[in-house]
Order: structure tokens, then sequence, then C-alpha cells
């Protein structure tokens, strides 16, 4: 067989897995879902919608495949929706209106994330995870913002270490979309604590950051899991990591 005739059967099973997985229609809406698409998904999510039946068993995430790192994203972004859907719902009263503006905007930023990886993964998404916030003072500026700082900075070493398992070119695009998303969430929480530190990759270090390089953080699933399960009831159970 030809060079050019394996690359159209590659091609063609990328697509096929593609149109199983995620379908054209409902991941081209998700993934260019407009400012107004995202706040009528936020207005569903009232009651923070995905958390009305935690799993209360465990979930497991099977890195074999895309699907376990996609299930991983959706695992993380149900920890930052749930912790921005409590905040924006009643913020601390020393939040300026600019901060309150902007909490509301993060808030949807994730719910859309949050659901995007739920819709995109259909029958094959882990359940609704139960969060625990009780180390998180929610009616201090200081706790949530620093809160804010460590679920943003290590989002974006999560998704920069998880890449580069994913094998399907259109979900390592995505991600790339997010991240990047995820990087301003962080660049503008650290700028509130200390203006001027939005790009103090130095600090950033002991999350894989490499400032002499110029390259953000990044960590293994693993250790972004062992941070993260402070805040998560649910058990995670990993396999083929």
């Amino acid at each position: 067989m030809k060079n050019n005739e394996l690359e159209t059967k590659s091609e063609l099973q990328d697509e096929s897995l593609f149109d199983k997985t995620v379908g054209r229609r409902s991941f081209l809406q998700y993934a260019g879902a407009s400012a107004a698409g995202i706040a009528l998904v936020a207005a569903g999510c009232r009651k923070d919608r995905g958390y009305d039946n935690p799993v209360m068993g465990g979930a497991t995430l099977d890195f074999k495949d895309d699907f376990g790192v996609l299930n991983y994203a959706y695992a993380l972004e149900q920890l930052e929706a749930a912790f921005y859907v409590k905040v924006a719902s009643a913020p601390p009263a020393s939040f300026t209106a600019a901060q309150k503006a902007y909490f509301q905007d993060i808030q949807f930023h994730e719910i859309a994330h949050r659901e995007f990886f739920k819709a995109a993964l259909g029958t094959a998404a882990i359940g609704s995870l139960e969060v625990n916030f009780e180390s998180i003072d929610f009616t201090s500026s200081a706790s949530v913002l620093a809160t804010a700082m460590a679920f943003e900075d290590l989002g974006v070493a999560a998704y920069n270490g998880a890449g580069p398992r994913l094998k399907n070119g259109t979900f390592l695009l995505l991600a790339g979309k997010i991240v990047s998303v995820e990087a301003r969430h962080a660049a503008y929480v650290r700028d509130l604590i200390s203006n001027g530190s939005f790009a103090d990759l130095n600090s950033l270090a002991s999350l894989g950051a490499n400032n002499s390089a110029g390259l953000d953080a990044a960590l293994t699933p693993d250790k972004v899991l062992n941070i993260a399960k402070t805040y998560i009831k649910t058990k995670i159970n990993v396999t083929n990591l």
C-alpha cells in the first residue's frame, strides 16, 4: 500500500472515531460556543448542574486512550466549575465590582469547559464528582484568591502535562484552546494578589515551569490528582497511567 493510501486510511479511521465519540454537530456547537451560548449554559446551572447525583462509589480514569485524558480534564473542570459557582453566588464582601464581574465571567468559562467535556464524552464520561471545600473560607477574599490561583496554576500544569498523551489532533487542539484560557485566568488572579506577578514563572518551578527557557508549568496526571484530592471527596482510581 502506498504512503498516501496509508495516510488516507488513517484519516478515515480518525474521522470515524471522531464521529462516534463526539458527533460533528455537537462538537462544533460546544467548541464554537458563543458568549450568549455560554451564558445560557450557565443559567441552566444555577443549581450547580452536574452535582445533583455525585458519584459516591468512586470514579475511574483509564489512561489507555484519549477518553481517559478527556475524563481527567472533565474531572478537573468539575472541580473548578464547582468552586467558581460557589464564589460567584456569594462573593466575599470585600470584592470590588470589577472582581465580582470577573468571577462571574470565569464561572461561565469553567461551566462551559465542564459541559463541553461531558457532552463530548457522552456515555464514556465519568459521573459527577463530590467536592470538598472545607479548607476554603469563602468569606475571605485572600482565601478565595489564593485558592483560585492554586486551581488555575494547577489546571495549566495539568493540561500541559496531559497533552502529549492525546493521539487525536482535534482533541489536542481543543485542549490547547482551553489551557490558554486557564492561563489567562491564572495571570489575572496572580495580578490581583500581587501586581506584576502575572508572568512569574520562577514561582511555578514546583509545578514544572522553567523560567530560563520561558516554559510554563507541566505535571503528570498522578501528581496533579495528588494535589487536587484535597478538594475532591469522590475516590478517583487511576489505571494505565
